[in-house]
């Protein structure tokens, strides 16, 4: 019997200890991340910033997987789905997380059941663009145009439930008019065919589209925000420029699987926070159009639950259909 006393909390001891050492080690092997986004997509381009401070602070790689198509319910199930060990991340922007829900009548998973919120990355700041064979120079001559030949004019978005896709569903009923939603599998090759001439416009987050229009690729006409922004200080603000009290951003977070333990995902939330608020990164991520962020995943939460609550109203009042 005395024997037996030492041996029951010596076999306890000895069970949970892998899982113990495990997060006392982690992060021992490369953690992938996967962003159900195209590759070059906003969040994209942050996430692999980001990522590779993080990866260097914490001695471990960063594997970017993009697995764009659905509107991202393809990727974010792959996390959902994922071991809950600390070893498989998401990025998602907010459509992901807060419109397609609203969206979709059914849905595979729960965005406030299956997945920990880690951190608030940054927000995004978004901008109406055009092509250069397009006579657009600004919101106002858009708005013109379409109400020349209701329905006549084209806009690429990233696919139905897009942030792109609502910001200009968005846009065109403040105006009131009539745009043909041309979806794409995803942000880039909407923006790339603005570029190419092959539809006349659409909004997109500064940070996919801010390569092409500093080379000359396409023409920024507005941007989303309240103030002009310093990299762009040219272009007005479609509030300014032809539609008043015209305003819409979006965000990237950070996620893990539902059930990862909490020491993993403060540590996690912590090496995103240290990372973000190296000088080189914020300045890496300003200059594409990111306004840098960070927060507590308790925060990321509340933020998550009183998006999807407002999507619910916008999408409800606008009747915006998953087209």
């Amino acid at each position: 019997m005395r024997l037996l006393r030492w041996f029951v909390p010596l076999v306890a001891l000895v069970a949970g200890s892998p899982s113990a050492l495990a997060q006392a080690n982690y992060p021992d092997r490369p953690i992938k991340m996967i962003v159900p986004l195209a590759a070059a997509s906003a969040v994209d381009v942050a996430a692999r910033i980001v990522t590779q401070k993080m990866a260097d602070n914490m001695g471990q790689q960063f594997v970017i997987l993009n697995l764009p198509g659905a509107s991202g319910l393809i990727g974010a199930e792959q996390v959902a789905r994922a071991e809950p060990d600390g070893y498989t991340i998401g990025g998602f922007n907010d459509s992901i997380m807060t419109m397609v829900p609203n969206l979709q009548a059914k849905m595979r998973w729960d965005i406030l059941k299956d997945f920990e919120p880690v951190s608030l990355v940054a927000t995004v700041e978004w901008g109406l663009i055009a092509g250069n064979r397009t006579s657009y120079k600004s919101a106002a001559d858009l708005i013109a145009a379409a109400k020349a030949a209701p329905g006549k004019i084209d806009y690429g978005s990233g696919g139905p439930g897009s942030p792109q896709h609502l910001a200009m569903a968005m846009f065109a009923s403040a105006a009131g008019i009539s745009l043909t939603h041309v979806p794409y599998k995803g942000a880039t090759q909407a923006a790339t065919d603005v570029a190419a001439g092959q539809i006349p416009v659409g909004f997109q987050g500064l940070g996919t589209v801010a390569a092409l229009v500093r080379g000359g690729q396409l023409r920024l006409i507005g941007v989303t925000t309240e103030k002009r922004l310093p990299q762009f200080a040219d272009v007005p603000t479609v509030s300014e420029s032809g539609l008043p009290g015209f305003f819409f951003n979006s965000w990237f977070a950070m996620l893990a699987p539902a059930g990862t333990p909490k020491e993993i995902v403060a540590r996690l939330n912590a090496e995103v926070v240290k990372a973000i608020g190296d000088a080189e990164v914020r300045r890496k991520l300003e200059e594409l159009g990111f306004a840098v962020r960070g927060s507590t995943p308790e925060e990321l939460g509340a933020m998550t639950r009183d998006q999807l609550a407002k999507y619910a109203r916008v999408i409800k009042q606008m009747g915006i259909a998953n087209e």
